[in-house]
C-alpha cells in the first residue's frame, strides 16, 4: 500500500497550490480519503473528506470556500485545491485512506505559505 503526496511547496499569502495523492495497492474506489494537515507540536487535523463515489465531501470550517477535495478513481488519484492560502494554512499535508477500521497514511508533503 502507498499513497504518496505531491504538490507542496513555498506559496505567497493569497495564492493558490494545488495537492496530488496517488495510492496504490489498495481497492482505491471502496475507500473514503481525506486530508489532515499538522504542524509541529500541535495535534493532526481533519482538513477535507471525500466519500468513495466523490459524492459528499465535507471540510474543517477554517478552509469551507477555500479549499476543494476532489478525486479520479480511474487514475487512483486524491486532489486538495487551496485558494485564499494564509500563513496559519502552513503545514505538512496528508493524505488518508479509511475504509472501516481500516486506514492508510502517507508521509505529508510541506506547504508553506509566506512572503
Amino acid at each position: 500500500v502507498q499513497l504518496v503526496e505531491s504538490g507542496g511547496g513555498l506559496v505567497q499569502p493569497g495564492g493558490s497550490l494545488g495537492l496530488s495523492c496517488s495510492a496504490s495497492g489498495f481497492t482505491f474506489s471502496s475507500y473514503d480519503m481525506s486530508w489532515f494537515r499538522q504542524v509541529p507540536g500541535k495535534e493532526r487535523e481533519l482538513v477535507a473528506t471525500i466519500t468513495r463515489n466523490g459524492g459528499s465531501t465535507n471540510y474543517a470550517d477554517s478552509v469551507r470556500g477555500r479549499f476543494t477535495i476532489s478525486r479520479d478513481n480511474a487514475k487512483n488519484m486524491v486532489y486538495l485545491q487551496m485558494n485564499l492560502l494564509k500563513p496559519g494554512d502552513t503545514a505538512v499535508y496528508y493524505c488518508s485512506a479509511r475504509y472501516f477500521v481500516t486506514s492508510y497514511w502517507g508521509k505529508g508533503t510541506l506547504v508553506t505559505v509566506s512572503s
